[in-house]
């Protein structure tokens, strides 16, 4: 998979996962989508976001899920 949308810099919003650079994390965009937005809420929520944004989001925390599952095998 293609994580290049998704930046991890120490000083910036403590080293977690954000989003081309910019200080929303991938916890933000999820974060939204578990409390029932839908992506055109978060498209409005943060203007400067594309599909392609929200897409590697989720492809990165997938990712990590199936990561975190196989050293817990």
């Amino acid at each position: 998979m293609n994580f290049d949308r998704i930046t991890i810099e120490p000083g910036k919003r403590s080293g977690q996962p954000c989003i081309r650079g910019l200080r929303i994390t991938v916890y933000d965009v999820l974060a939204q989508f578990a409390s029932g937005a839908t992506e055109q809420d978060v498209l409005q929520d943060f203007p400067e976001l594309q599909h392609e944004d929200i897409l590697a989001c989720f492809a990165y925390a997938a990712e990590r899920e199936h990561h975190s599952a196989r050293v817990a095998a």
